[in-house]
């Protein structure tokens, strides 16, 4: 299994370009949105060539590849433009024998996680800041973010190849952090 997981687009057709053409580079056949793909919030700036129609236009033909979840600025009226779904608060996979619970962060986070079997993993975006921790009972992720990288973090997102995690610098394509489920 190949998957690109993102956050944060924010509505930025440059970062959702460069997103896209990450994904074709990389081979992804799915791509996991972690919500917050058009707005770019009242606590945000502006990103970088904020166009949401230009990024739903771009994500639209690719319906077929995409699942999401919803994050806290995405709304109905998303819903309505979007033709794939976006307003599931969570989506449960695996990597193999671990189960990932997906989902925003705004809601469940790692100071607030939902109730999880050991060993599991916990994925979020929300902060955009990346991220790989040890809890008592559970893994937390974050890919960071596509398009408003905080605390000095880069562009990014992850690849999750088998039961490797390589998190990628969005603007360079090199691996910056790494780990095995």
């Amino acid at each position: 299994m190949k998957l690109m997981i993102a956050s944060d687009i924010h509505g930025s057709a440059l970062w959702c370009r460069k997103m896209l053409e990450s994904r074709e580079a990389e081979g992804a056949p799915r791509l996991l949105l972690l919500g917050d793909i058009l707005y770019h919030g009242p606590r945000n700036d502006l990103p970088d060539q904020y166009n949401p129609k230009e990024v739903l236009a771009m994500l639209n033909p690719l319906r077929q590849s995409i699942f999401c979840v919803r994050g806290n600025c995405d709304t109905e009226v998303d819903q309505m433009v979007l033709t794939f779904p976006i307003l599931a608060d969570y989506a449960l996979l695996y990597a193999g024998d671990k189960l990932i619970y997906a989902t925003h962060g705004h809601v469940y986070n790692p100071d607030s996680p939902p109730p999880l079997e050991e060993g599991a993993i916990l994925l979020n975006g929300h902060t955009h800041i990346p991220a790989y921790t040890s809890k008592d009972t559970f893994t937390y992720i974050n890919p960071g973010s596509v398009s408003i990288p905080k605390e000095n973090s880069c562009h990014s997102y992850i690849l999750l190849e088998d039961r490797r995690l390589f998190w990628k610098d969005l603007s360079t394509g090199k691996i910056y952090m790494e780990q095995t489920l």
